[in-house]
């Protein structure tokens, strides 16, 4: 069984204004496959993390995660979680 890859895919790829549409065929998936990716119903493979977080210029753990993200809010402004 595998585990829940958590992601910010979908928050990062608004703030750019990145369409799902864009972002897929930049690498090579179909667009349904990122709204899986986005509501968490699909694990990418490591090879697609990695075309992902490069298309967005960041590194993959700022985009995946095995652990749930703090708020970017809480991020941000330095807020410590219980």
């Amino acid at each position: 069984m595998s585990e829940h890859v958590h992601n910010r895919m979908a928050v990062v790829r608004t703030e750019r204004k990145v369409s799902r549409q864009h972002l897929a065929e930049a690498v090579g998936v179909h667009y349904q496959t990122i709204g899986y990716i986005e509501r968490g119903q699909y694990n990418p493979s490591l090879d697609l993390a990695l075309k992902i977080a490069k298309f967005f210029g960041l590194p993959v753990e700022a985009l995946f995660s095995l652990e749930p993200f703090r708020p970017l809010t809480d991020e941000i402004y330095g807020r410590k979680t219980s």
